[in-house]
């Protein structure tokens, strides 16, 4: 066979063992993730790797097994059984250890719990609770029986739940009295009963003890978990599922106003993020795994429950936020339970950069052997300032990307084959069996230094399964793009070496402190209010968070601008989407700058907003407005200045 040419492979550093792995995973790519798959337990073995009917792809067709089996029931048969499984921190201090054997029981008896509610192989729960253990436990009974979950980040409006939990059509919603975030207390359960009045798929909500407030329970409807448990089965049989019987949906912004509902099945995910934690994390028998992430987010779905679950990891679920109720939370929380991975977001990094190095000084951090970042390409300074000042310039870091839709790290330093030499910033080469490129505007590969569009030019185990209820949104957002290649919607640029340099959105998504949200559902949120008559929203660079929303309005005729309003407006948003939607400037404008063809140019705006100059106004249909809109925010920005 010929050999095979990289376009990523640099000359310039001697990784031979990793180029060798990559090699191979190209040229024989099938019997490759065959290998990687036999790691699983498999109730019935595949009889094709993949069945490939572009953009539809079924791994590991035939094959039969369970996501709660392999991440648990297995651990039992040895002597993990004892071992941690999950160290799990309360923000206002309280602790809870559970052992696999532990997890193992409580992951039956929850999933008895389901059955007795009605819910079998291929009903949806959606799941809305706080960080707390009940939630992997729920997400794990969901798998045992065969029902996909869906879940929802709790800082969730009802609104935003409501519309998460019918597109899925829901039959049952698991939810909390409440959860405790900065000390104060998040009301679930009324936001929980506020959703289901507009929700008519939900029959049941079972609602777990947290916070110990009082909270209304509906008749026949709300039941305690507590309660249920007291008539709950030891053992629930592990549901033999398809490989590509999906796992669970996962809702994530698009350029449109309706998040889309990724697909997750479960052979190729399991398959995909066993083999790509083992190669990112290096992981160990004795290895405690600290991931940051929201489980209501897809890092937390593959970061925190699926992959270090299924590799017999000890993990650590921290409920509250990362400097409450003192700066140096994290670094207490790593000293106390002996990290040796870390994996947290870049904005996170910078925000502790914010407040000095004498915070992680103060504690032992001397159990760290390897860091992580993701969620957004890490700037070299913080990269920089993470290696010295919480690895103490002896840990390496990967720096990871992927997406929801991807369901796995695609793109990262890989320890656990080999050390590449790293770069501050760069997420350095694709992982085994990920076959990445960068493409300009008309398909063609970018030259050496250019920045390009990121592609994946084959199928991956991990690769959602659809959108869900919507096929044909999954092949337009996804396939049409490039024809035969997955369409990251990412910038990135190669360097002279074959790095990876991952730059950001094509498309109009915002990272806000990592999370991901479309700007089409900002503005369908703020023109819900009744004296809004046009929104565009655009991001600012922040140098903590990454990117903070700023929003143009329009008013209704005969409304006049007024502080309060801006206010009003805000809660609004707060309201409506949740706190993250809350707009750091809101400026009010009599137009918006737009094409002749009545296209918003958010291009102009978000120049505006940066102070960047707003280039080329040729397509533009009244170039007033865009005198206005800049006349306008440098009033805004002065008045802001004056009130520091």
């Amino acid at each position: 066979m010929a050999e095979l040419s990289l376009p990523f492979e640099t000359k310039y550093f001697p990784i031979k063992k990793y180029f060798d792995v990559y090699r191979r995973s190209m040229e024989e790519n099938e019997e490759f993730w065959a290998e990687q798959a036999r790691n699983l337990d498999w109730f019935r073995p595949w009889d094709k790797v993949l069945e490939w009917d572009p953009p539809w792809a079924n791994w590991f067709a035939g094959g039969l097994l369970n996501a709660s089996y392999n991440c648990v029931d297995r651990h039992t048969k040895n002597w993990r059984r004892s071992k941690v499984a999950i160290y799990w921190e309360g923000e206002p201090g309280d602790v809870r250890v559970l052992s696999y054997s532990t997890l193992f029981s409580e992951v039956n008896r929850f999933a008895s719990v389901l059955k007795k509610c009605g819910i079998g192989k291929g009903d949806k729960v959606a799941l809305y609770l706080p960080m707390i253990p009940e939630l992997p436990i729920f997400m794990l009974a969901c798998a045992r029986i065969g029902a996909p979950h869906t879940v929802i980040f709790s800082g969730f409006s009802a609104q935003a739940l409501a519309d998460r939990v019918n597109d899925v059509e829901a039959k049952l919603l698991v939810t909390a009295d409440g959860g405790f975030r900065r000390g104060k207390i998040l009301p679930l359960k009324p936001i929980s009963d506020e959703a289901l009045e507009k929700c008519p798929s939900v029959e049941k909500s079972i609602v777990v003890r947290r916070a110990n407030v009082q909270v209304n329970m509906k008749e026949r409807r709300d039941f305690w978990l507590h309660d249920l448990l007291e008539e709950a089965e030891p053992y629930v049989e592990p549901e033999p599922v398809e490989s590509n019987h999906p796992l669970y949906v996962l809702y994530t912004s698009g350029t449109t106003g309706k998040p889309k509902g990724i697909v997750h099945g479960t052979g190729g995910y399991l398959v995909h993020n066993y083999a790509t934690y083992g190669w990112v994390f290096d992981l160990k028998e004795e290895s405690v795994y600290w991931c940051s992430a929201d489980v209501g987010w897809v890092t937390g779905h593959s970061s925190i429950v699926y992959a270090p679950l299924a590799h017999g990891a000890a993990i650590v679920l921290y409920e509250g936020a990362p400097d409450y109720p003192s700066i140096d939370r994290w670094w207490e929380i790593i000293e106390k339970y002996g990290v040796t991975i870390f994996y947290t977001s870049p904005t996170a990094i910078r925000m502790f950069m914010g407040h000095g190095e004498e915070w992680p000084k103060k504690h032992d951090l001397s159990s760290l052997e390897l860091l992580g970042s993701v969620g957004e390409a890490i700037n070299p300074e913080a990269w920089l300032w993470y290696y010295k000042h919480i690895g103490n310039e002896r840990c390496p870091i990967v720096d990871t990307w992927w997406q929801t839709e991807t369901g796995g790290i695609m793109i990262s330093p890989a320890p656990g084959i080999e050390l590449v030499p790293l770069k501050p910033g760069s997420a350095t080469f694709p992982l085994p069996g990920v076959d990445a490129d960068i493409f300009d505007e008309d398909g063609n590969p970018v030259p050496t230094g250019e920045r390009g569009l990121l592609v994946i030019k084959r199928p991956w185990p991990g690769m959602l399964v659809g959108v869900y209820g919507d096929p044909e949104r999954y092949k337009k957002s996804y396939w049409s793009r490039f024809p035969g290649c997955y369409f990251t919607g990412d910038y990135a640029v190669r360097d002279s070496d074959g790095y990876f340099w991952l730059l950001g959105r094509a498309d109009e998504i915002l990272k806000i402190a990592g999370h991901r949200i479309g700007t089409a559902e900002l503005e369908d949120a703020a023109v819900s209010h009744p004296q809004v008559a046009e929104a565009a929203v655009v991001g600012k660079p922040d140098p903590i968070k990454g990117e903070t929303i700023v929003m143009f309005v329009r008013l209704k005729e005969g409304v006049t601008p007024s502080p309060e309003l801006k206010k009003e407006l805000a809660n609004h948003m707060r309201s409506t989407v949740g706190p993250i939607a809350v707009p750091e400037d809101i400026d009010f404008v009599t137009s918006l700058p737009k094409t002749r063809s009545g296209k918003i140019m958010r291009r102009v705006l978000k120049a505006v907003a940066s102070g960047l100059s707003v280039g080329d106004l040729t397509t533009l249909e009244d170039e007033a407005s865009v005198e206005e809109v800049i006349k306008s925010f440098q009033e805004l920005k002065k008045a802001k200045e004056q009130e520091k």
